[in-house]
């Protein structure tokens, strides 16, 4: 089993924060978003993986450089081999995936990086393929898919009346990845786009019409992470998950005076909290330092430096420097307020 991350987006949603640091690679309590990703759909394919493949933006587009050495990383602690792609243009969904071709065989998994998910079933390896959807209140703003028996008969994007309240969030698995990549081929070959863009619903479509048959792959929670109020939610969920499980996501190398941590909280290795109280919902990168403050439901980065502040609901980038009495703040990195 292949799984196939397009990653290439800008997060422009997200910035300051992704203006060093591509969106999928954010940390959410302690890892980048696309590594719990990927660590999530391996959870639900129980299926070994022998490779993943990362299709990322150019460096002018704010991919740093050590981008792919992460990305290959994080395949290997899966045990996987890992690839790194680049999309030198954005021209939609079909041809983001089309740029790892070379990955684009046999079954695989296919996941946009914008999301994170909780599931509790396991793919059927033997249908044709499976849409991962998730039930929302408002169709009108996704793609839906439509059931009959169990199978997907219908995908329509952003409905304007109601068809589906089912929404695709971005994941899917082809049983032949190979069908897949000839029928993007056969799209880019005919110039046939959408709105100046190669759609994979069209792909779907058409493997529909010549008998394959879908699946949906039914998420219980679905996390978003374009923009800063949804990844702080996004922060506190994972740890409330992580706390459920029992895992201890503060460091031993802590160092603590006259501090408290309520938990769940991830603290990283050397943070320093001084006359400080932290959590519930509270995620600090190593190497930061928090002195004379209270912060709850937050994300912060590494190498941080926080002093004299009542936090809630923020957002601070690596190596940001904050004193003040500020709330809900959203800095990016290197940042001070002071």
């Amino acid at each position: 089993m292949k799984i196939i991350v397009p990653m290439a987006g800008i997060g422009s949603r997200l910035r300051p924060h992704t203006l060093t640091v591509p969106k999928p690679l954010t940390v959410i309590a302690g890892k980048p978003i696309v590594q719990r990703l990927v660590e999530d759909i391996a959870s639900v394919i129980d299926q070994s993986i022998n490779e993943i493949a990362f299709i990322i933006g150019p460096a002018k587009k704010g991919f740093p450089a050590n981008t792919e050495a992460t990305l290959l990383q994080i395949a290997k602690e899966l045990g996987a081999k890992g690839s790194v792609y680049v999309q030198e243009e954005a021209l939609g969904t079909a041809h983001a995936l089309f740029c790892a071709k070379e990955s684009l065989s046999g079954p695989c998994v296919v996941a946009y990086a914008d999301t994170l998910f909780k599931a509790d079933f396991k793919l059927d390896a033997n249908a044709d393929g499976a849409i991962w959807v998730k039930q929302v209140a408002d169709p009108s703003a996704f793609g839906v898919v439509k059931l009959e028996e169990g199978f997907i008969t219908d995908f329509i994007e952003k409905p304007t009346k109601f068809v589906s309240d089912l929404a695709i969030i971005g994941i899917y698995y082809f049983k032949d990845g190979d069908r897949v990549r000839e029928e993007i081929q056969y799209l880019i070959d005919n110039d046939l786009r959408e709105n100046n863009e190669y759609q994979l619903t069209n792909v779907l479509e058409t493997l529909k019409s010549d008998g394959a048959k879908f699946i949906p792959g039914t998420v219980n929670i679905w996390m978003d992470c374009g923009k800063k109020d949804p990844t702080v939610d996004t922060n506190k969920q994972v740890l409330q998950f992580e706390h459920q499980a029992g895992n201890n996501l503060v460091s031993e190398e802590v160092i603590l005076e006259n501090s408290e941590i309520i938990q769940p909280c991830y603290i990283g290795k050397n943070v320093v909290l001084k006359n400080t109280k932290i959590g519930p919902f509270v995620s600090i990168g190593e190497n930061s330092v928090v002195e004379n403050s209270t912060i709850t439901n937050s994300l912060i980065q590494t190498n941080v430096t926080i002093t004299n502040a009542n936090l809630d609901n923020a957002m601070i980038g690596n190596h940001a420097v904050f004193n003040g009495k500020f709330t809900s703040v959203s800095i990016g990195d290197y940042t001070e307020l002071s």
